[in-house]
């Protein structure tokens, strides 16, 4: 039986929102959500960075939009509103990757026309645009957007260098002619592992990057109790 969301006690300050999306919460590394577009599409820097450029896009559209209609939305059809939003959204990104950028468009189609089963996109429409205004859903759109395009570029990145000894190679497809000149290449005798440019290469970086993440946050965390800790005064 679907119940009526009980609202948020306090809403979430703009820091909080944008630190949570980028870092904190990020939906890649701390729910793992979306990670079909993020283990398929990451051959390359440039195909995480695409990919990450329209998930976000997306994404804010639809949280900007769920925002504003939800107090006239039943909460016993709100799944299906949201996929029918996110899916015009994704429609319009598709046919503008189609005019602009076909070249990178063949390669990332049938992920682009994925992003509306997207449980990232799917999951801030429920869990946190449904509930806030519009300035905070367009925040947290893009700071959840942001946080999982650094991750798949550089998820992408590594694993490029790694197997084809290249960086940001075909950029230009994405980010003009001018781009060429971020194009670095180890020269073509480089020869990588081919597992970093196959299906378990994403598993393996994905769970490095995890794994990084996890330790830069427990020292964060030893330091802040470190430096909070109570000084034991000397008695005579």
């Amino acid at each position: 039986v679907l119940r009526e969301r009980p609202a948020m006690s306090a809403p979430p300050s703009y820091g909080r929102i944008l630190s949570d999306g980028l870092w904190g919460h990020n939906q890649s590394l701390v729910a793992l959500l979306g990670l079909c577009p993020l283990l398929a599409t990451t051959t390359s820097a440039t195909n995480g960075l695409g990919m990450g450029i329209a998930t976000t896009a997306v994404l804010a559209a639809s949280n900007v939009t769920v925002s504003l209609i939800r107090r006239l939305i039943r909460p016993e059809v709100r799944i299906p509103i949201y996929v029918v939003v996110i899916a015009s959204f994704v429609t319009v990104a598709e046919l503008l990757m189609q005019a602009f950028f076909f070249d990178l468009y063949q390669v990332l189609g049938l992920f682009i026309s994925l992003i509306v089963v997207n449980c990232i996109i799917i999951g801030r429409a429920e869990a946190f645009a449904s509930r806030q205004r519009a300035d905070r859903a367009l925040l947290d759109g893009l700071a959840m957007g942001l946080g999982s395009a650094l991750v798949l570029t550089t998820l992408g990145a590594l694993r490029e260098l790694l197997g084809q000894g290249t960086l940001f190679a075909q950029a230009h497809l994405l980010l003009g002619d001018w781009a060429r000149g971020l194009e670095l290449s180890l020269g073509d005798s480089f020869h990588g592992p081919l597992v970093a440019i196959l299906p378990p290469g994403a598993f393996i970086g994905l769970g490095l990057l995890i794994a990084l993440k996890n330790l830069i946050d427990a020292r964060l965390a030893a330091a802040r109790a470190l430096r909070h800790r109570p000084v034991a005064r000397r008695t005579a």
